[in-house]
């Protein structure tokens, strides 16, 4: 290993990588970018098996969190050879970044980050968030059907976490009536994502955005008080909105154990249903767990969301 000032010359998995001001403050309450690529690192043994075979999307805050980020689709111009891509039609992939300029102007050029050091890479360019599909790359290049059907349970003021454990519940309960294990994550932010595997279904995308939508809706018949399928945001305060359309191929969420561009360094966290019923009666605050935590957490039990792999 060589280093300067300003950067650090490392070997990641046989991979020569240059990490640049690893003391750069990424988040007001001081935690840097090295501090930002240390997590990563560590985390990588459970975090990579979920990010393996998925194109991902990159939140960037290269001046911070208090800055204003922006979302990267196309893999950087100056990414080494090495990385895996792929190139995808920008039809259901969104408009992608034109910061890159990578792909053509009817595709997008996804990184793959299949391994440790395109992780190191990414986070070297202060990609503080990871977002992914709910499906995965074929052998040949191509997107499979969806492995994942996934509910994004966002809380409108006042209500707060104990009200989408709530909801989560409900929805886990619904959803063992398909036959589908439902797994819960924490946003990292205000809620919780819950998660179910359904590769053996052999479902198109349109089946589980149906399922999603169809299984929203009834929800929100049944306590009209608490559940809100709708996006409007005017029906939102007070109610749990449980964002069904995340199943949309050319969407995404973020994935397990990413960090989050907050103001504080939290991360996107799998929780147990038994957590989870705690924080429903109001006796766990889940929100905001950080870095350290999820680290210890991992080592005492795991990976909470490995079901999730098949």
């Amino acid at each position: 290993m060589s280093s300067s000032d300003n950067t650090r010359t490392v070997e990641v998995d046989g991979r020569t990588l240059t990490l640049s001001n690893l003391d750069k403050v990424l988040f007001p309450n001081g935690f840097t970018k090295g501090a930002v690529l240390d997590y990563y690192v560590r985390v990588a043994p459970v975090m990579l098996p979920h990010l393996a075979g998925r194109p991902v999307t990159l939140k960037r805050f290269p001046e911070g969190t208090s800055s204003e980020g922006f979302m990267e689709k196309n893999v950087p111009r100056h990414a080494p050879a090495w990385i895996r891509t792929a190139v995808l039609p920008r039809k259901g992939t969104g408009r992608g970044d034109r910061r890159s300029g990578r792909a053509g102007k009817d595709t997008t050029t996804f990184a793959v980050v299949d391994d440790l050091p395109t992780l190191v890479f990414m986070a070297n360019l202060a990609a503080i968030e990871l977002h992914t599909p709910m499906w995965r790359l074929g052998d040949d290049g191509r997107p499979l059907s969806p492995d994942l059907i996934v509910f994004d349970l966002d809380p409108g003021q006042p209500a707060g976490i104990a009200e989408c454990g709530e909801v989560a519940i409900r929805l886990r309960q619904r959803l063992a009536a398909e036959g589908i294990d439902l797994l819960a994550k924490t946003s990292g932010s205000k809620g919780l994502q819950c998660y179910g595997y359904v590769a053996s279904r052999g479902w198109t995308e349109g089946e589980t955005t149906e399922l999603a939508h169809a299984v929203a809706e009834e929800l929100e018949r049944e306590d009209r008080e608490l559940v809100v399928s709708r996006m409007a945001k005017a029906l939102r305060p007070g109610k749990v909105l449980i964002d069904w359309s995340q199943n949309n191929p050319a969407k995404t969420t973020v994935a397990p154990y990413s960090l989050r561009g907050l103001e504080r360094p939290a991360v996107s966290t799998p929780v147990s249903w038994e957590e989870v019923s705690r924080a429903a009666a109001g006796q766990l605050d889940l929100l905001g767990l950080t870095p350290s935590e999820v680290l210890e957490r991992v080592e005492r039990l795991g990976d909470l969301f490995a079901p999730l792999l098949g």
